[in-house]
Order: C-alpha cells, then sequence, then structure tokens
C-alpha cells in the first residue's frame, strides 16, 4: 500500500494524481454544516434586534432554512463521491492507474 500525501501535498499535486475530495468529504461536510448554523444564528440575532416578533420569524425561518441546506449539503457530497467512485472505476476498467 503506498504512503498517503499529506493535505497541503496531496492539494498541491499538479499531476491530480490524488483526489482530496474523497479523503476529506467529513471535513467538507462539518464545515458547511458550520456555515449554515453561522449564518442562522446572524439571522436570529439580526431579527432580535429589530423586535420580539421578527426574531420568532427569524427563528422560525432559520430552523427550516438549516434543514434544507444540511439536505443540500448531504446530497450534494454524496453527488460527488458517488462521481470520484465512478472515475476510479474506469479508471482500473480502461487499466489506467488510479489512487485510492
Amino acid at each position: 500500500m503506498p504512503d498517503e500525501k499529506g493535505f497541503l501535498e496531496s492539494l498541491l499535486d499538479f499531476s491530480f494524481r490524488e483526489t482530496v475530495g474523497k479523503r476529506y468529504a467529513k471535513l467538507l461536510y462539518a464545515l458547511h454544516l458550520f456555515a449554515g448554523l453561522v449564518a442562522a444564528i446572524a439571522l436570529v440575532v439580526n431579527g432580535f434586534q429589530a423586535s420580539p416578533a421578527q426574531g420568532l420569524l427569524a427563528l422560525l425561518i432559520a430552523v427550516v432554512a438549516l434543514f434544507f441546506w444540511t439536505l443540500y449539503v448531504r446530497v450534494t457530497i454524496e453527488i460527488l463521491l458517488a462521481i470520484y467512485s465512478m472515475a476510479e472505476n474506469l479508471g482500473r476498467i480502461s487499466g489506467g492507474t488510479s489512487q485510492q
């Protein structure tokens, strides 16, 4: 089994023999969920600064939006991982070398 490159080394691989998306999917998912949570909290805080009614409306909108954001990010990352898997399988079938 070949030794795996580090994150920066894989990121700066100009030959594109190493894929970083598949190895760091969990990190990307967590970062996107964190960004959605920060945006939802900012929306709610700004709503409550304006008025309590607007804050409650912002809270309701933020919860629904965060649910759809989580769903969107999850499906998008799963699609990207499926594309990576297809590319690896096609590389194996065509006789080329592929990295896992």
